[in-house]
């Protein structure tokens, strides 16, 4: 078939991301002209774009379809990650713009490439081909590099930064080698002819072996164990508004990805790849939980601590099926929400000289701050898992995934670890709450819209933990059930 250049109205789907796109290059041209006490005007115009593109989403603007002869496909499931992924991206800008600026971090390329990060996400989530897999990642991994890299003064950064694009770098070609031993075996670029081929192919060990590749990279972009080297020294590196963006809405784009590679296109295949789902889950599972019990930064525990929820979403993924995915899908979308708190409740409390990143620093915190105390209390709970925070819903619906999937084994290891789990995350709680206050006190930023964002963003896990089932219902229409 003779590729056609397509029309205006054919392009309609795209148009979230052709905004998207635009206002990024608009906002680049505008930073030439403004100095550094008006920086504030490109960061204003960076959130309202993520709002604005979120907002035709939901709208249904463009409406849904396949563009680009089939390589760019936006459905429920597309609109479902890009929505959330917009508003998380938002949230981090938000916490990024009062510790940046105190540090004389803050740059007019920020924003710029935290929009060009979501745009890679876009193009992640919503590909029908091979190859706009490797462009949308592509985007996503070489924003993310240099913002890791944003504080160049900083050894801790510099080497984060190099370890982060080293192994990026060796991931890409890991899952570029799969792709191409993927198309070698099919024929054909497009996801939905690799699923027609991967039934009848003529050489299935080449299939099988690209599709090995294929996992190792969507297991290091996810940052599962033993694909994890990277996570902890990233996210204790980086400034901590950089780490809450990399460590939450990426999440979504990574379930994407596999989505896409994994379903769409290796569906046939399911037998072959679940099992390698299954074992990346049960390590990072282990890995994850235990390493974190030794940890005393509270970024380094929340890294650790992400190894293991990569586990517990990959339950979801090894369940297989509409319902395993939906339920990988809320969990992706749970764990973003949960993120953005845990290292938002960090900048809260940090200022210039004093990180608030070790466990000790929250000795007593209650008795100097019940209401941040409490809302900590909240964070820590959701991702442990307690009732009736989001985090419990997010465990109990991939375990189920995981049983309805034959996967009673990996069920038992999920609920295992998940007991294990929770004694990290109370170890904080107890800190705050019985030890006497040590060192430096522990004031909350006196901003007060910052405040207002980080008390909804902390009490939304309780309230979506009592009212999650509209979440979970809008993640099984994406995938029909």
């Amino acid at each position: 078939m003779t590729p056609t250049m397509p029309t205006a109205a054919e392009l309609l789907p795209l148009l979230p991301e052709l905004v998207l796109v635009g206002a990024a290059f608009a906002l680049l041209m505008l930073d030439l002209f403004l100095d550094e006490r008006r920086r504030v005007v490109t960061h204003a115009l960076s959130i309202a774009t993520l709002v604005i593109v979120a907002a035709l989403i939901v709208a249904g603007v463009g409406g849904q379809g396949t563009v680009l002869n089939g390589m760019f496909v936006r459905d429920v499931a597309a609109d479902v990650l890009k929505v959330v992924a917009c508003v998380v991206s938002a949230l981090a800008m938000v916490y990024a713009w009062p510790f940046l600026r105190e540090r004389g971090l803050y740059k007019g390329e920020v924003p710029v490439l935290m929009l060009f990060a979501v745009a890679g996400m876009m193009l992640l989530i919503s590909a029908g081909s091979l190859v706009m897999i490797y462009l949308g990642l592509e985007m996503l991994a070489l924003c993310s590099y240099a913002l890791v890299a944003i504080d160049r003064d900083s050894p801790l950064a510099s080497e984060a930064a190099m370890k982060y694009f080293i192994l990026g770098a060796l991931a890409s070609g890991m899952l570029l080698y799969g792709l191409s031993l993927i198309y070698g075996a099919t024929g054909t670029l497009d996801l939905a002819q690799i699923n027609a081929a991967a039934a009848t192919v003529q050489q299935p060990m080449l299939l099988l072996t690209g599709m090995v590749f294929v996992v190792a990279g969507i297991a290091f972009k996810f940052g599962a164990a033993p694909f994890h080297m990277w996570l902890p020294d990233v996210y204790h590196g980086a400034p901590t508004p950089i780490t809450l963006f990399i460590g939450s809405a990426p999440k979504l784009a990574a379930f994407g990805m596999a989505y896409r590679l994994l379903e769409t296109g290796a569906g046939p295949l399911d037998d072959h790849w679940r099992v390698l789902i299954a074992g990346l889950a049960a390590l990072s599972l282990v890995i994850g939980n235990l390493i974190a019990l030794m940890q005393t930064n509270l970024k380094r525990l929340l890294a650790y601590s992400t190894i293991s929820h990569v586990g517990f979403l990959f339950l979801g993924l090894a369940g297989g099926g509409p319902q395993g995915y939906a339920a990988a899908m809320f969990y992706a979308i749970s764990y973003a929400i949960m993120s953005a708190a845990a290292f938002g409740a960090i900048i809260m409390l940090s200022r210039r000289g004093f990180e608030a990143d070790r466990i000790d620093d929250y000795k007593g915190l209650n008795a100097r701050n019940p209401w941040m105390a409490g809302l900590v209390l909240c964070i820590m709970a959701s991702l442990a898992g307690v009732p009736p925070f989001l985090g419990f819903w997010a465990k109990l619906v991939v375990l189920r995934a995981a049983l309805q999937g034959d996967m009673l084994w990996l069920a038992i290891v999920g609920i295992v670890f998940a007991v294990i789990g929770a004694f990290y995350y109370l170890r904080v709680i107890k800190v705050m709450y019985f030890d006497e206050p040590t060192g430096e006190v522990m004031v909350p930023r006196d901003n007060q819209p910052l405040q207002v964002v980080f008390g909804v963003n902390a009490l939304v896990l309780f309230v979506l933990g009592i009212f999650w089932n509209p979440i979970m219902a809008w993640c099984q229409q994406a995938f029909g059930t």
